[in-house]
């Protein structure tokens, strides 16, 4: 089940929704830093982590799902978002550079449709990056945030997901180590938090960030069928005539 947009929107206005947009865009970040003269495009509810690509990318729009609802984005200047079905984005094919997907794929219900389109619009040296509540997580534990709701994924999982659906795993990264508290003094020690689970506990980060290649299959050269030399085969005696004719020929007139 999606999360409603107006949830969603509430949640980062939190304390806690600060700090987590803050780490999550840190690692969005170094994962991607140079998007100069791409496209970008946010799929789900990624607009938390789109503002700091805005003034370096040639074109940031964001698609929110239908079932999950839609905000004007920004909130100054030209709108820049869309509503639209998750399994047919209103964008050309080959169209996106970088697409980020953020309370996406663990809420829709069509996953491999949606990962197809995102396939579709993406260009050939593109690349996508989803960020999921972790499995083995503790924020995937408690419904006070929304990456409480709909299906986790541990990182093998999800670049199983990715495989099936042609893309290809290039990186692996977690983020948010510190508990999901409204607590203001264990929110204020986030960095700490995120330093030491990075260090020793990796793999239990609160969300998995995955980024994927588009897989193009090469097509295989058609090579022309060899023709075979016709092979002779001499008739036995007895299948001759008197005349020393073969019978499988029809005989001379006279």
């Amino acid at each position: 089940m999606w999360n409603d947009v107006v949830d969603l929107r509430d949640f980062y206005k939190t304390r806690m929704g600060e700090v987590t947009r803050h780490l999550v865009r840190r690692k969005i970040r170094s994962i991607w830093p140079e998007v100069r003269g791409m496209s970008m495009l946010g799929l789900g509810y990624a607009v938390p982590f789109l503002r700091q690509f805005r003034e370096e990318a040639e074109r940031v729009i964001a698609v929110m799902p239908a079932q999950q609802g839609i905000l004007p984005w920004p909130p100054e200047g030209p709108n820049c978002a869309a509503l639209a079905d998750e399994t047919a984005l209103p964008l050309p094919d080959v169209s996106v550079d970088r697409l980020l997907l953020v309370h996406g794929l663990e809420c829709g219900e069509h996953t491999a449709d949606m990962l197809k389109e995102m396939w579709r619009v993406l260009t050939g040296s593109g690349r996508i990056l989803i960020v999921v509540p972790n499995r083995r997580g503790i924020w995937a534990q408690t419904d006070r945030t929304p990456f409480g709701q709909g299906h986790p994924y541990s990182a093998s999982q999800l670049s199983k997901v990715l495989r099936a659906n042609m893309f290809i795993p290039i990186q692996t990264q977690h983020a948010l180590y510190v508990p999901p508290t409204r607590s203001l003094a264990i929110l204020s020690t986030a960095p700490a938090w995120e330093r030491i689970g990075a260090r020793w506990f990796p793999a239990l980060g609160g969300v998995t960030l995955v980024e994927a290649g588009k897989q193009i299959y090469a097509g295989t050269a058609v090579r022309a069928k060899r023709q075979k030399a016709p092979v002779v085969v001499p008739f036995p005696e007895s299948a001759r005539g008197s005349a020393g004719r073969s019978y499988l020929s029809p005989p001379e007139r006279k």
